[in-house]
């Protein structure tokens, strides 16, 4: 059975999903150890979602709330965020609904900005990290797999991807307004992540073209040198900051990287400096900083990378995840009813598929149980003699022929979510124990489930 745990920008504050988002990646292992009926587990963690998936063994009795324990105890041991702070603010889904969910999901029909592109690499790097943390699974795989492919039907099939807006596009339309002209903006990008060559790109599609960009951890060179901006060091930013018309931060840093300390440290440094360089005897006047200009803070990290004080500096305004999703134009940004059906066609299929594998095994235990029946016979024709081999021959094509029927009920069943009738039917029968095959077969069974699908089950 699979099951999610969701916190998204819909049912949680910021500052909780701030706090989820530290040490995602000791989380899936930890949900994983928590009990032998979890089979794996897949955790999504985004600037406004937190997501688990968890693969669990179905007939276990309360499955579900095993699940949901082992997600809550997991996330309060990497992040410190207790079950109890958690309660209200995320939602359960389970059965063939969870598909449906996370195909939204990665194809950004539940972004804060719909059509948003970047959730669809995160969907495929959280798989990528459970695989290499070893707490995938066959179904989570399946699982996340189809999520591509529906993502990827979604974004070639509507305008949705093509109108859709990222979180750092969304939040420089929202600064257009104070802009008179982005050719004369003094902008300091802070990070040198992929997201940072996003943000890149994107003012440069704005028309930006006074860059600097400061790294925290010591790689703004690298990345100057990359993209062709100019790059400053530790000694340089508090000024940087204090005279950037607009300061833009996307580090992984889990701590403030931007305070109103440091902006005030800058202006100080600033106002020495022109002094310094003011003429003997004239009259000093304060660093003027473009005098009436308000400055600008957008901050794109999660956990938040500037202190919310910044706005007791003079001045200075903060623009953060939260105030953009407060002023996403949401009307203009609603998935179509296209990009839904795509969605939930998708997830149709993929229950289906489901289904039908969950069969295979019976049709499996099926042929052989039928095909051990025909080389008893055969070995006794040969005994009595079938020299030119026409009976065997003869034999095993009615065999064939009387597998066709209910192989093919097999399929049928299965799409309609009668499986158990059948199993159940081959236990009335022939006395088929499907479980019981299944289990003493171990790991083979796999390669005969594909032959049986293939042979007429999907």
């Amino acid at each position: 059975m699979l099951l999610c745990i969701s916190a998204s920008h819909k049912t949680a504050a910021f500052d909780l999903l701030e706090r989820l988002s530290v040490h995602t990646t000791d989380i899936a292992p930890l949900i994983a150890e928590h009990d032998s009926c979890v089979r794996g587990a897949v955790v999504l963690a985004t600037c406004n979602r937190f997501e688990a998936y968890v693969d669990m063994d179905e007939p276990v009795t309360a499955a579900g709330p095993v699940g949901v324990e082992a997600v809550l105890l997991a996330a309060e041991a990497a992040t410190g965020v207790s079950a109890s702070e958690f309660e209200g603010s995320y939602r359960v889904v389970t059965g063939p609904d969870v598909a449906e969910h996370l195909f939204a999901v990665a194809s950004g029909l539940e972004s804060v900005v719909v059509g948003e592109g970047e959730i669809a690499g995160q969907v495929r790097r959280a798989l990528t990290d459970a695989r290499r943390q070893g707490t995938s699974s066959t179904e989570l795989e399946r699982l996340f797999q189809r999520a591509s492919e529906a993502q990827r039907g979604v974004k070639n099939a509507t305008a949705i991807g093509r109108a859709g807006r990222s979180l750092v596009r969304l939040s420089l339309e929202l600064a257009d307004s104070r802009v008179a002209d982005w050719a004369d903006l003094d902008v300091l990008l802070v990070g040198t992540g992929a997201y940072a060559a996003a943000t890149l790109a994107a003012l440069r599609d704005h028309g930006a073209e006074r860059i600097t960009v400061f790294s925290p951890s010591g790689r703004a060179q690298v990345f100057a040198a990359k993209h062709g901006i100019a790059s400053i060091d530790d000694a340089e930013y508090a000024r940087a900051a204090a005279s950037a018309d607009l300061v833009i931060t996307c580090t992984s840093a889990d701590h403030h990287v931007l305070d109103a300390a440091v902006l005030q440290r800058g202006r100080a440094e600033l106002s020495g400096e022109l002094r310094r360089i003011t003429p003997a005897g004239a009259a000093e006047c304060p660093v003027s900083h473009t005098a009436g200009a308000r400055r600008l803070v957008i901050d794109l990290g999660l956990p938040r990378n500037v202190d919310p004080d910044v706005v007791t500096v003079a001045g200075v305004d903060l623009l953060d995840l939260e105030t953009v999703r407060l002023h996403a134009p949401l009307e203009e940004l609603q998935a179509t009813a296209e990009a839904r059906e795509i969605v939930r066609l998708a997830a149709q299929k993929f229950a289906l598929a489901g289904r039908r594998q969950s069969l295979a095994p019976a049709v499996v235990a099926l042929r052989e149980h039928a095909f051990g029946v025909l080389e008893d016979e055969i070995a006794r024709v040969r005994a009595r003699g079938d020299d030119d081999g026409r009976t065997e021959q003869a034999m095993r094509h009615l065999v064939g022929r009387l597998l066709h029927v209910p192989t093919s009920r097999a399929h049928d069943l299965a799409a309609r979510g009668r499986a158990d009738d059948y199993v159940a039917a081959l236990g009335t029968l022939f006395g088929i124990d499907v479980s019981a095959q299944d289990s003493a077969t171990g790991g083979a069974a796999d390669h005969r489930d594909d032959a049986a699908l293939a042979d007429g089950v999907a």
